[in-house]
């Protein structure tokens, strides 16, 4: 079909390069109008710096590894916290590289502690390189390993060498063609074994992870982002560890299942979605690891999703500690690992979310893990099975501050509340202001993900605070597509679906404008990569719907996605334009292909990075060049920022792009519009509301102090009134993204066996 803005995909072009030039300094002469941003900055910087400084701690041999992100740094540390509590830097990004272009994607210890393997990449790309250090002395052991893309690693027994995974492409991205190898410490990289894999698809992924003695080595491998994941062990004591002999565990299933290889002959545990949607935990044995004899010992919740766990085998009797999503909120209980018996549900703040849980690789008997809620400072926490202690933890001699909870403003309220989506399902939703209740409409800034089976979960937000405080609202939406509600939410916004996801958004705009909250020309709508494309097919299908909107790296043109980037490896979400049926699907939704001429579409914002591996900046260009096409009068930008990627950025760098976006949203949702002539018609004729009392405008500048009683009382409000909406049983806040927070997003690791890398999610939250 035509596409008359085809030639904006070539960077390369003469024309394009004049076009980015032209629209640059568009955005620039735009952005010196925004006098708010300088507060926003400010104050963003100020909040984040005030949170944890330090990470939940991983254990290994006598020593515990963890992130720490001093005052003013651009990107973490990784740290060694030796027995007698010194608290040594290991690896430092920023002394690496001054100018803040390098990030420390992934890492992971040897099982004794005394060796780390990790991974740099620079430019925001996410080709990384291993390196290998001694972490007694600080020697580097190693030539650095190069065409690798954050990989997991499996140690050895004796740290001897690891396997990981890499691109078998000399050339190319780094993203495909990928396959097992094994190397050994101190061995030329290019001598390397593959081990695993094969040609018979290039956006195959690995993940690698040994158990803690060294002797299994299980392989999980999936086509892009489709949830069909083959998994297989191997005992590496039967022969040379570079020609293992696999069995096979799970093979052409529909299901996402991650083992835990079991130490010895004793039993491995796994976490399934296999016949459970919102999944479960089974042992089994090695010598028959198939899923007829897998035992379930955590039956499947019918309301609660399994996100994580981990196995304290060093006590008299074992026990599983257990993390779950209920309705996008964490709990955390204990079970005897046998049986299953529930022995304890440790006592979280309410309404919060947790990170990944951490324990020793074996002989563990207690767990760390970070836990947030909207409105405090995220803490580590700190469980000891063997007393049932729960507690916060930190470093006893790190000689970074701690956490000041005096940033945080008083009084937020946070609450989470149901809407009913187009086809009368129940769309959980969460507010974030000043009030306790709608009183006069606010400029209101809403969110949503809603792909991959990622959740949106309570997490600590600078820029929801610093919105939320100047007397906006900030608002999520728990669309399908996302995990939030197990794996059938997930498929029931995918593929063929997909439209569900928009119309449970729309459904959430609805229930904010309609319970008073804001009013149409006051609601913000943003999102980042695929909540980028809900945001472009939002403001396509209803563009008289919202006051603003911005996209962060955004999917735009559905018809050609799988033509750059990582788009290949997204068919199993979306589908695929050379199908006619999925074609027909794509092109339903396909916000590039929707912009309709002569219809005026509200202030848009484009942000796109140059180092994007994941999602190509030329959707954004396009999709600016139909909008202008189609009405040359609106408010359409677009901000270029280079030398970043999709994922983690510096502090500083972070910090400028979300003051950018709260600027433009303070200047377009300042409220001068909001009675003008025509629109109490339009929010009329949209939503049957007659238009309410005269609107907030936001307040920016001095901040208010709060008294010890405000401070006991604020944080972690929850309210048990509704105001005309369906109130959920939690009040909580949420993350500004979909993804990972704080180390957890540089802190990947064969615990997780995350493969983040074949989906769309975006990281911006590196401090």
């Amino acid at each position: 079909m035509s596409d008359p803005f085809e030639w904006l995909e070539d960077a390369a072009r003469p024309d394009t390069a004049r076009w980015i030039e032209a629209h640059e300094t568009a955005y620039e002469q735009a952005a010196r109008r925004w006098t708010t941003r300088d507060h926003w900055a400010a104050r963003t910087a100020a909040l984040a710096d005030a949170a944890l400084p330090v990470g939940a701690p991983r254990p290994f041999g006598d020593r515990l590894f963890a992130t720490r992100t001093p005052p003013g740094a651009e990107h973490p540390q990784l740290v060694v916290i030796e027995p007698d509590g010194r608290v040594r830097v290991v690896v430092d990004p920023s002394a690496i590289d001054p100018s803040g272009a390098t990030t420390l994607e992934h890492w992971e210890p040897s099982p004794d502690g005394r060796r780390l393997a990790f991974q740099l990449s620079v430019g925001g790309t996410e080709q990384t390189t291993i390196e290998v250090l001694d972490v007694d002395t600080g020697t580097v052991l190693d030539l650095p390993i190069g065409r690798v893309r954050r990989s997991t690693l499996g140690w050895l027994d004796g740290a001897r060498g690891f396997f990981y995974v890499r691109s078998v492409a000399p050339h190319g991205s780094v993203a495909r063609d990928r396959r097992v190898f094994l190397h050994m410490v101190g061995d030329d990289p290019a001598d390397d074994a593959v081990v695993f894999g094969d040609e018979s698809d290039a956006t195959r992924f690995y993940a690698v992870r040994t158990s803690a003695d060294g002797r299994w080595l299980s392989i999980g491998a999936t086509t892009g982002a489709a949830r069909q994941r083959d998994v297989w062990l191997a005992d590496l004591s039967a022969g040379p560890p570079g020609r293992p002999t696999f069995r096979v565990v799970q093979q052409g299933v529909e299901a996402w299942t991650t083992v835990r290889p079991p130490t010895g002959d004793r039993l491995g545990f796994l976490h399934t979605d296999l016949g459970a949607p919102r999944g479960r935990i089974a042992s089994f044995t090695p010598a028959d690891p198939t899923p007829p004899a897998w035992r379930d010992v955590i039956p499947a919740d019918e309301h609660a999703v399994v996100d994580d766990y981990v196995l304290l085998d060093g006590l008299e009797t074992p026990v599983l500690v257990v993390a779950r999503i209920r309705h996008a909120v964490s709990e955390v209980t204990v079970h005897d690992a046998h049986d299953g018996r529930q022995l304890a549900t440790l006592a979280l703040p309410p309404c919060s979310s947790i990170g990944p849980l951490r324990a020793a690789p074996t002989g563990a008997t207690a767990v760390w893990f970070t836990c947030s809620t909207f409105t405090s400072l995220p803490e580590v926490m700190h469980y000891d099975a063997r007393t049932g202690h729960l507690g916060t933890w930190s470093p006893s001699t790190d000689p970074s501050p701690a956490p000041s909870p005096d940033a945080l403003p008083p009084g937020l309220v946070t609450r989470q509340f149901v809407a009913r989506s187009a086809d009368g399902t129940a769309v959980r939703y969460f507010v974030v202001a000043a009030t306790d209740r709608p009183d006069q409409p606010r400029p209101t800034l809403l969110t949503g993900y809603g792909g991959f089976g990622q959740s949106m979960t309570p997490s600590f937000s600078p820029e929801a605070i610093a919105w939320a405080e100047a007397g906006g609202v900030f608002a999520v939406a728990c669309v399908r597509g996302g995990g939030e509600e197990g794996e059938e939410w997930h498929r029931a916004g995918m593929r063929q679906h997909k439209q569900r996801c928009f119309e449970d958004f729309e459904a959430v705009a609805d229930a904010l404008v309609g319970s008073g909250w804001t009013s149409q020309p006051l609601l913000g709508i943003w999102g980042a990569s695929n909540g980028g494309l809900l945001v472009g097919a939002a403001i396509t299908r209803r563009p008289h719907a919202y006051g603003a909107a911005a996209c962060l790296a955004p999917l735009l043109d559905m018809l050609r996605y799988e033509r750059s980037g990582m788009g290949a490896s997204w068919v199993a979400e979306y589908g695929t334009a050379a199908d006619p049926e999925q074609a027909a699907w794509l092109l339903a939704y396909s916000p590039y292909h929707h912009v309709r001429p002569g219809t005026r579409y509200p202030a848009t914002l484009f942000a796109v990075f140059d180092g994007d591996s994941r999602v190509d900046p030329w959707h954004a260009r396009k999709m600016l060049a139909a909008m202008f096409a189609a009405d040359g009068e609106g408010v359409l930008l677009m901000r270029l920022e280079r030398g970043v990627g999709h994922g983690a950025r510096s502090a500083s760098r972070r910090t400028a792009l979300f003051a950018d976006v709260l600027g433009f949203f303070a200047d377009r949702l300042s409220g001068e519009d909001a009675h003008a002539s025509g629109t109490a018609e339009r929010n009329r004729a949209c939503t049957g509301r007659e238009p309410g009392r005269p609107s907030v405008a936001l307040k920016v500048g001095a901040l208010p102090t709060r008294t010890r009683q405000e401070k006991a009382m604020a944080n972690d409000e929850v309210l048990a009134h509704g105001t005309g909406e369906t109130e959920d049983e939690a009040g909580c806040g949420i993350q500004f993204n979909a993804e990972l927070t704080g180390d957890d997003v540089i802190a990947h690791s064969a615990d997780d066996e995350t493969e983040d890398e074949a989906g769309c999610a975006i990281q911006f939250n590196a401090s």
